[in-house]
């Protein structure tokens, strides 16, 4: 099998409810999110013979996922107060809230999913919440 990857970054707040441990507080980080992507054969059509996919159109996908989640606070749904909820909201703060706790194996999933329904042939998602941590998803 053929695979091509690419990576995108984007900076976001999160915390972990329930957590016994600093990730318990709001915290940011810068992430790296990375889709490999793959293909038994190789692309016949004239303007991407020989390739998987055109890396510009795969990477432009990608930037688009992470430009939603970028500079947000992103939290488990149900995880905060709902006066919380509100007072934030009406402060104006980009708040998105998952239907997951938001950890590094959970965004990896997510990430994995949001490209299968562009239609991308996910091999892999890896998230790095820091440089040296990373989880991945895969089917396999």
């Amino acid at each position: 099998m053929y695979t091509v990857k690419t990576n995108a970054h984007f900076d976001s707040a999160h915390f972990l409810s329930r957590y016994d441990g600093k990730c318990s507080n709001i915290h940011g980080h810068r992430w790296e999110i990375e889709v490999e992507v793959g293909s038994k054969k190789l692309s016949i059509e004239p303007k991407t013979k020989g390739m998987v996919i055109d890396f510009g159109t795969l990477k432009d996908d990608l930037n688009a996922l992470a430009d939603k989640l970028d500079h947000a606070l992103i939290i488990e749904q149900g995880s905060l107060k709902p006066a919380t909820m509100e007072a934030l909201k009406d402060e104006g703060f980009k708040i998105l809230a998952m239907p997951f706790r938001p950890t590094a194996e959970h965004f990896a999933k997510f990430i994995y999913e949001e490209m299968i329904k562009k239609g991308y042939k996910v091999v892999r998602a890896t998230v790095y919440e820091t440089p040296t941590n990373c989880a991945s998803y895969s089917e396999d």
